[in-house]
């Protein structure tokens, strides 16, 4: 059996164990992966419901009724509660991590935050993020510095919020980027599933 480089921590090859390729799963990007100009169009939209909303505002404390206090929201301009913005901030900067900050280990700036449209419970929302700069780290050489600037769309494809986040992501060859996953001492095939 010819074993290729380690991928990640888990090992692949071109014939496989028992005749079944191990693929390493998504692994994220690494700061070798950014490209400036890139758009990444995050693959999972969220439905924000009212427990969402409620849990979310009473569990931060925010204490304005709009919030969670149907009659409160009726009363208001857009006759029904609003969902928290920083609950839309939250599931925006959750969206982006699969594509942008799932080998980062550190946030340095949320900038150029603004909420253009609100957002209902019944909304969902989906976010899309460009590369706008990077640099590898002065001091630390096994990452590099990369900023985007992601916005959230709803289901109408309305912008209703934009801001611009910078971070600290992992070169692909960190120590610390290496996958965690455990290694049996037998290896899934066909024949022991």
């Amino acid at each position: 059996m010819t074993t290729d480089q380690p991928m990640f921590g888990i090992e692949s090859n071109a014939e496989g164990v028992n005749g079944v390729a191990v693929k390493a799963g998504w692994q994220g990007r690494f700061y070798e992966d950014f490209e400036i100009g890139d758009v990444y169009q995050h693959p999972l939209g969220r439905t924000v419901t009212e427990t969402d909303n409620s849990w979310f505002t009473l569990l931060t404390m925010n204490t304005n009724q709009a919030h969670f206090n149907a009659q409160v929201g009726q009363s208001s301009e857009f006759g029904r509660m609003l969902v928290v913005s920083s609950l839309t901030i939250a599931i925006a900067i959750g969206q982006s991590v699969t594509d942008t900050t799932q080998n980062a280990f550190a946030n340095l700036g949320l900038d150029e935050l603004k909420l253009t449209a609100p957002v209902f419970a019944g909304d969902t929302i989906w976010s899309e993020s460009i590369v706008l700069s990077k640099r590898e780290s002065g001091s630390r050489p096994h990452a590099g510095i990369v900023s985007i600037r992601t916005r959230t769309l709803n289901q109408d494809a309305v912008e209703v919020l934009s801001f611009k986040r910078t971070f600290y992501v992992h070169k692909r060859d960190a120590d610390r980027a290496r996958s965690l996953f455990p290694q049996a001492a037998e290896p899934l095939t066909l024949e022991n599933s």
